[in-house]
């Protein structure tokens, strides 16, 4: 029996990686998404632009009604075109 390749996913709603436990888009992730949205930087964008609202909306919940500060450069600032 083979084992299947499991998939670097946020675990809601602490978005920390189903894999490695660190927080989401771990590496393995960023990786991931950069290959699949090779030619489409604009989708992934908003792509993660809408985990990114979602996660701060969870985030808050968990922590007093306060956001993360640095949630743009997790989800976002990474995957724009340098």
């Amino acid at each position: 029996m083979s084992r299947g390749r499991r998939e670097h996913l946020p675990t809601r709603p602490t978005w920390r990686c189903q894999v490695c436990g660190i927080a989401w888009p771990c590496s393995s992730a960023k990786l991931r998404l950069l290959a699949e949205y090779r030619e489409r930087r604009t989708a992934l964008l908003v792509y993660l632009a809408t985990f990114q609202a979602e996660a701060a909306e969870q985030l808050a919940e968990l922590d007093h009604s306060t956001p993360p500060a640095d949630l743009a450069d997790r989800f976002t600032g990474w995957a724009r075109a340098r």
